[in-house]
């Protein structure tokens, strides 16, 4: 069985992050998205792994490389421009062969695995396999019908009355006869080829489809609030590590991670916190679940629940919370009134903040 991972798309929703940065190398803990995905299909039993790339694809290959790190081996399938999901099985083709395969969505994030997905697919003769999740909007997804043995009665993409509150989460495994299916679908409305019409197409042609409904935490990691809350669940599985250098006037409680080559001076920090490499924390709080990158500053300033990317710095800010901060911001103060702030910050950005 070979992996599909799906890395090719824009993440409107996360702009303007995502103007400068792929979606699938946001980090959750100081990780980009995209590694939990790939772990979680090595863990799987799965080795062979295409990577369907657009715009951002240097700096995908930057990041994942040849796949050895991960227990991999991958290739790269250029697409020219993200046209739905179904697309990206459609020009997978040729790597793809006959071989069974899991379809991975690069900005999805599942606690627990698929490993028991993958054997149970192995073991069965249906044409396709989804997980499935219980959502409080499923206007917002594609959203699945099943009976009571889990079998797919239908689906639809992000209709306007749902027949269910099963929302299709972004993880597929399919047969060969999903690519019958591809050639056979139209664009839809949104000029895309969408994967839950295939899906359509084959329970039309008489084809089986079987659902597993998951309990576990997932998310599609398509907006700022999606990634604090697996920065959260990532972090609370986290065991204290310190290898920075931490000064005596610093107090450190509870879980906190902090990475070789990194300063902490005078400060207070509450875990459970990860500070990357070669970042500075001085006169400063950082409060439980935050993350904050490599070669960062914080200094004079007070920060929790966020996610600060590499290069960032932050000075005499009295409170970010709740917060994404991309990569080489300057967040600084300007005369006003304090309150806490929320911020979603673009890479190479400069905000003036009151204190």
């Amino acid at each position: 069985m070979k992996g599909l991972v799906l890395a090719g798309g824009r993440g409107t929703r996360l702009r303007p992050i995502t103007h400068t940065s792929a979606k699938q190398l946001v980090p959750i803990a100081n990780r980009p998205v995209i590694f939990y995905g790939l772990e979680s299909l090595r863990s799987a039993g799965i080795h062979e792994v295409g990577i369907v790339v657009g715009d951002t694809a240097a700096e995908v290959r930057a990041a994942i490389g040849d796949g050895s790190a991960f227990g991999l081996r991958v290739t790269y399938l250029p697409q020219q421009a993200p046209m739905g999901l179904a697309h990206g099985v459609l020009i997978a083709r040729d790597y793809l062969g006959e071989d069974d395969f899991v379809m991975y969505l690069g900005d999805n994030f599942i606690v627990g695995g698929i490993a028991e997905t993958v054997r149970t697919f192995g073991a069965e003769t249906c044409d396709a396999r989804l997980l499935l999740a219980k959502v409080p909007d499923p206007t917002q997804f594609g959203v699945a019908e099943i009976d009571e043995n889990g079998v797919v009665l239908g689906l639809a993409e992000k209709p306007v009355r749902p027949r269910s509150d099963l929302a299709v989460v972004g993880v597929y495994l399919f047969r060969a006869s999903i690519h019958e299916a591809v050639r056979a679908i139209e664009p839809s409305d949104r000029g895309e080829l969408e994967i839950t019409d295939a899906l359509d197409w084959l329970l039309r042609t008489g084809r089986t489809v079987r659902s597993d409904v998951i309990t576990g935490f997932w998310k599609d990691t398509g907006r700022a609030a999606d990634l604090l809350a697996c920065n959260q669940i990532v972090l609370d599985g986290i065991h204290r590590d310190v290898r920075g250098s931490v000064d005596a006037d610093t107090t450190v409680t509870g879980r906190v991670v902090i990475a070789p080559g990194a300063r902490v001076h005078r400060s207070r920090l509450v875990g459970p916190l990860i500070i990357g490499p070669g970042t500075v924390v001085d006169h400063s709080y950082v409060g439980p679940f935050t993350s904050v990158g490599r070669d960062c500053t914080v200094t004079h300033s007070e920060l929790e629940g966020s996610i600060v990317m590499d290069g960032s710095a932050i000075t005499g800010i009295r409170r970010i919370q709740d917060s994404l901060i991309g990569r080489d911001v300057r967040v600084a103060p300007a005369s006003g009134v304090a309150h806490i702030h929320r911020l979603v910050l673009g890479d190479h950005s400069q905000v003036e903040l009151a204190v």
